[in-house]
């Protein structure tokens, strides 16, 4: 997205440094007619390693630096002298970020946790000097161990953003709405579709000073699994979230229908989706009188509590934030 800030995706090549060689060398002093062997070992390379950081939001610190050297270890020398290690390169990254090989497609792990470590690419070992040869029946070794050789690799990092609820409609639901009113989020609010291009987190504060946090992702279309609309983008942000708070305007013809159409995308992008706890949130009530709540209620998906609100008046937000609260507690 031209412009933004927000990067969830981003491709990166990295490759770690070669081990230092050992060294062949033999003690040389005055007086010491036959010094053994005391050359040392070599430095260990520097690995590839990705640490969580949850002061990170986006991956946009990478998307100009995709490529990711570390450097070699030094080789030995006499006097039984290690070559220094070579310092590991340590990218932050956002708490959520997971990693891929670029090739395989294989996993190679996930970042969920403030400090958690996930080496990508270790680097080489580092050789042995002579001197570790040396044995009774061979006392001057002319040989030492080279350095292991460094990796490298492409690597995928995505980013799926780690929220408590996560908010699925149609574009234009009145998500944006919503977070804008729990929390002190400023998502960009206006009266057309995809308003939201990327996602938005607040932090909703229940009762006695207890919150959660929300998450607004763009708005869903028939078809998003396959690309359509904003496609599989941001589906993914909602993989970590606890709860999936579906909300579908009172102005819709047909509510079941468009629940099921939500549902299906959900469930053709990642089948796992369906096992998350469900709400349902109706919006725009305040246009609605009583009557027509009544009537509209009995019309619902059977099995998944609900709540009618209104983010303009206020109606409801309390009752949906110790709904959440207390699905949340579960």
């Amino acid at each position: 997205m031209t412009g933004s800030n927000f990067v969830d995706y981003v491709k990166i090549f990295a490759r770690s440094g070669h081990g230092g060689a050992g060294s062949a060398h033999f003690r040389r002093e005055k007086f010491v007619a036959f010094g053994g062997p005391d050359g040392g070992d070599g430095g260990h390379g520097g690995s590839i390693i990705l640490r969580g950081d949850k002061q990170y939001w986006t991956l946009i610190h990478l998307k100009y630096k995709r490529h990711q050297f570390a450097e070699d270890g030094e080789n030995g020398s006499g006097a039984r002298c290690a070559g220094k290690d070579a310092k590991d390169i340590i990218i932050p990254v956002p708490l959520g970020t997971t990693a891929k090989d670029a090739l395989t497609g294989e996993m190679v792990g996930e970042i969920t946790e403030e400090g958690e470590e996930l080496v990508l690419l270790p680097g080489g070992r580092g050789g042995l000097g002579n001197w570790n040869f040396k044995t009774p029946t061979n006392q001057a070794p002319r040989y030492a161990q080279p350095g292991e050789e460094g990796r490298e690799g492409a690597f995928i990092l995505e980013l799926k953003v780690l929220a408590d609820v996560g908010l699925v409609g149609f574009p234009n639901a009145g998500k944006s709405t919503l977070l804008s009113v729990v929390s002190a989020a400023k998502p960009k609010i206006a009266n057309y579709a995809f308003t939201t291009l990327e996602p938005n987190l607040g932090i909703v504060e229940a009762r006695e000073g207890k919150s959660f946090v929300m998450a607004d992702i763009p708005g869903i279309i028939e078809g998003a699994h396959e690309g359509k609309g904003l496609g599989v983008r941001f589906l993914r942000h909602i993989e970590r979230n606890s709860i999936l708070l579906f909300m579908i305007p009172a102005e819709e013809d047909d509510i079941n229908h468009a629940y099921e159409v939500l549902l299906n995308e959900l469930s053709q992008y990642n089948p796992e989706l369906l096992d998350k706890e469900r709400l349902l949130a109706i919006t725009k009530c305040d246009i609605l009188g009583e009557e027509l709540i009544g009537e509209l209620s009995s019309q619902l998906p059977k099995n998944i509590p609900n709540v009618f609100i209104s983010s303009v008046s206020g109606m409801g937000i309390q009752e949906l934030k110790d709904l959440i609260w207390e699905t949340l507690q579960k």
